[in-house]
């Protein structure tokens, strides 16, 4: 295993800077070059993620409103922007909840299958115990391509479901595969944008459902 040089993201940290004042200057524009970044990249994801965030959200409050559910998973950091993104479903600021799920929520379903079965099969098994072919699948990632994702989002396919990817990079495996219905993707080689962005297009997507089940003052909420 090779360890990744961070040098290009943190130049200050391995310069032999004595002088306080100079290191809190690197530091500060660092942090601006950071923030100016992030923001174009979000605003430019937005852009280009836009048609598909629109049909998506559609389709998703069409089955929301027909009674179907919501799954969210992901592996490492991404599993905690799943997780924030089906709280935002189930519990909303100032608006009725919509049935959504983060599938990494339970650790003794989430150990118990990676210990039994294997972790490939982590979220697949808990679809095929807890889905129906009127739900939605949300796989987030930064690379597009994990396998316990891509497992899951063909179990969910085979089921029926309406399947959402969010990745990074050039989308990996979920740009091209035929089991995911919506990919969007946030064109970076940063995991961290990746994964800022990513958190935009999720409240992006939020906001629109809620737009289609008429309740309009929630997209106002879902600005950049």
């Amino acid at each position: 295993m090779t360890s990744e040089d961070t040098g290009f993201l943190y130049p200050f940290i391995d310069a032999e800077e004595t002088d306080a004042a100079a290191l809190l200057s690197d530091l500060a524009a660092s942090a601006r070059a950071k923030a100016v970044e992030s923001a174009a990249l979000r605003r430019r994801s937005l852009d280009e993620c836009g048609p598909v965030l629109a049909a998506a959200a559609a389709e998703i409050a069409r089955r929301f409103a027909a009674g179907g559910r919501m799954f969210t998973f992901g592996n490492g950091g991404s599993s905690t922007d799943a997780a924030t993104l089906a709280g935002l479903f189930a519990h909303p600021p100032e608006h009725p909840p919509l049935p959504a799920w983060s599938l990494t929520a339970d650790q003794a379903i989430l150990t118990a299958l990676g210990n039994d079965v294997g972790f490939e099969l982590v979220f697949a098994r808990q679809l095929i115990a807890r889905g129906d072919g009127g739900d939605i699948a949300v796989a987030v990632s930064t690379s597009g391509s994990s396998a316990d994702l891509t497992v899951a989002l063909r179990e969910a396919r085979r089921q029926g479901m309406y399947t959402v990817g969010f990745a990074g990079y050039d989308g990996g495996e979920f740009a091209d595969s035929p089991d995911v219905d919506a990919c969007l993707v946030v064109r970076s080689q940063s995991v961290h944008r990746i994964q800022e962005s990513q958190a935009l297009l999720g409240h992006r997507l939020w906001s629109l459902v809620h737009s289609h089940l008429g309740r309009p003052d929630a997209v106002s909420e879902g600005q950049p």
